[in-house]
């Protein structure tokens, strides 16, 4: 719930931090079985992609994915409920596979709080989410603990016969867009814990508006689909800020990046817009031909915001004539 900047680089934008942190736990863990047999992703995207057992011809792919949501981490009790907690937790699970242009079959979910919790309403903001995303909760646990979290795996599918969209596939050349315009949660945290003065310019309906987009995000579902089918070359949703969501897409890729612009959510300062993270809208490569706003328009989806183009020199990350810095909500361990 604060958005500090990413560690200084060693130089050869190899990760550091919490990226550092997970890419050395995902070698302790490959290093027991190797690679991933062909046709499969591990560790490194939004979901994992595997292939599912017994499948005649093997080209039927599951994707797997988990995240938790933490009292006093990832949402504030002082200002949200706890049913929002509930949604929170199944959703931004479910945002990881509308960034891999699937969609959620399954859920498992595990309840760890202190006693006297009211467990009912997080099971109420669940089952809400659940029913707004179509992804049944199957199973899941239940623990004491000395702060409410809630645990969630979702397990998910990849309609047609296109493949999951990663974030390694974007080309020198190729548009980037979002798919809505950003810092709005961020935007809504500090309406929640400051109130409406501020935010003096908007009126109740656009307040209310900043509040539903930190306690109940939005999957991009209908959008990670269309994009996939329009031949989206990588994509990732934004959790925790344009500025280093971006970088990680783009050293994944192993591209740069020249930045028009940053749409602004309204309420929202251009810094919460660049770096406040928790928006949920997907950030989403593409070929510049105009393929990707055309299917969006099929579909009848909004347009989505383009933003810049990638380059060729891996190093290069640029908004207008300064630089966008890779900033945004890292954990510390």
């Amino acid at each position: 719930m604060v958005h500090p900047k990413q560690p200084p680089e060693k130089g050869d934008r190899s990760p550091t931090g919490e990226d550092a942190a997970i890419q050395r736990i995902g070698m302790h863990l490959k290093s027991r079985f190797g690679g991933p047999p062909p046709g499969e992703i591990w560790s490194g995207d939004d979901a994992a992609v595997v292939s599912l057992p017994g499948v005649a011809g093997g080209h039927a792919s599951l994707l797997l994915t988990t995240d938790a949501v933490v009292a006093g981490v990832h949402i504030d009790l002082a200002v949200v409920g706890l049913a929002d907690v509930g949604w929170k937790a199944l959703t931004v699970a479910i945002s990881d596979i509308a960034a891999m242009g699937g969609t959620p079959a399954h859920a498992l979910v595990a309840v760890g709080a202190p006693p006297g919790t009211d467990l009912d309403e997080i099971a109420a903001g669940i089952g809400e989410a659940a029913e707004h995303w179509c992804c049944p909760v199957v199973g899941g646990d239940l623990t004491s603990a000395s702060e409410v979290m809630v645990s969630v795996a979702v397990t998910g599918s990849l309609e047609g016969p296109a493949h999951a969209v990663l974030r390694s596939g974007a080309r020198p050349g190729d548009a980037l867009y979002v798919t809505g315009r950003l810092g709005a949660s961020a935007a809504g945290l500090r309406l929640l814990r400051d109130g409406p003065a501020s935010v003096p310019a908007l009126d109740e309906t656009e307040r209310a508006a900043l509040e539903l987009a930190h306690r109940r995000p939005r999957a991009r579902l209908a959008e990670g689909l269309a994009a996939r089918e329009a031949g989206a070359t990588a994509m990732m949703d934004i959790s925790d800020g344009l500025g280093i969501d971006l970088d990680r897409l783009v050293r994944a890729s192993g591209v740069g990046f020249v930045l028009d612009e940053v749409p602004v959510a309204p309420g929202a300062t251009p810094e919460e817009a660049r770096s406040g993270g928790e928006d949920y809208e997907l950030l989403i490569a593409a070929p510049d031909d105009g393929s990707l706003p055309d299917r969006f328009g099929v579909v009848g989806l909004r347009p989505p915001h383009r933003i810049g183009v990638c380059t060729a020199d891996g190093g290069e990350r640029r908004l207008g004539d300064g630089a966008l810095e890779a900033t945004g909500y890292e954990h510390r361990f």
